[in-house]
């Protein structure tokens, strides 16, 4: 996918006039938060107060979050009914995501499902998965594919059936298959930026007003990992 604008830290992949979709960079949060860091929502909206000569404020809806370590496609709604008609595609999962992770240890096998019991640490942020059914806990289920095995690091594509809180990070953990610099869920040591190598890469569904299929892809971050791929 063509890139439309690179600039100002910020990475625009599509946009028309209901929804803007824009390549996350580690370190960035989607929604403002007890940080009081600058959010992404506030950049796009900067964004589009400038390209636009907007006056007054900018209407930005948020849909969906990823992990402030990780990177790669995040929508935003321009119009309230975009906004509302997507929260219902997120909500009834009528989305279809595709991750890319660098992991340290190779699964058994080239492609498998993954099923576990998630339970959530509200206290320490994290997400334990459990073999079998424990109490408070939600099922979560994904798909993985081997698509590239380097010299330290297997290269996974993953697609989410469920959507659970830290979902990919814990059941990839659970496998003994942690994240490349995902400290919180068992990998070694951290990455100089701060980040992990999980990347949201591709992201398919109807568009929410033109009803014309959409799937936007997120060009993977400058590192020798993903240049690698």
């Amino acid at each position: 996918m063509k890139i439309i604008s690179d600039k100002n830290n910020l990475q625009v992949l599509y946009e028309d006039n209901h929804i803007i979709a824009v390549n996350k960079r580690v370190g960035d949060i989607v929604q403002g938060d007890k940080t009081g860091d600058k959010p992404l929502s506030d950049v796009v909206k900067e964004y589009i107060k400038d390209k636009y000569n907007k006056p007054g404020d900018v209407f930005l809806g948020v849909v969906h979050r990823l992990d402030r370590p990780t990177t790669g496609i995040i929508v935003f709604a321009r119009t309230s009914k975009a906004l509302t008609r997507l929260n219902d595609l997120f909500k009834n999962r009528e989305t279809q995501k595709t991750y890319w992770a660098a992991v340290k240890k190779k699964p058994d096998t080239e492609k498998g499902t993954l099923i576990h019991y998630l339970v959530r640490n509200e206290k320490n942020n994290t997400s334990k998965a459990h073999t079998k059914e424990v109490p408070n806990s939600k099922t979560a289920s994904l798909d993985f594919t081997i698509i590239r095995v380097l010299k330290t690091f297997s290269i996974l594509e993953i697609n989410l059936h469920t959507g659970r809180h830290h979902q990919i990070r814990a059941q990839l953990s659970a496998i003994g298959s942690p994240i490349k610099g995902d400290l919180k869920y068992g990998f070694d040591r951290s990455n100089p930026n701060g980040g992990i190598h999980l990347h949201a890469r591709k992201l398919f569904f109807i568009h929410p007003v033109s009803k014309e299929e959409l799937t936007i892809t997120a060009p993977l971050p400058d590192d020798a990992v993903w240049n690698a791929v």
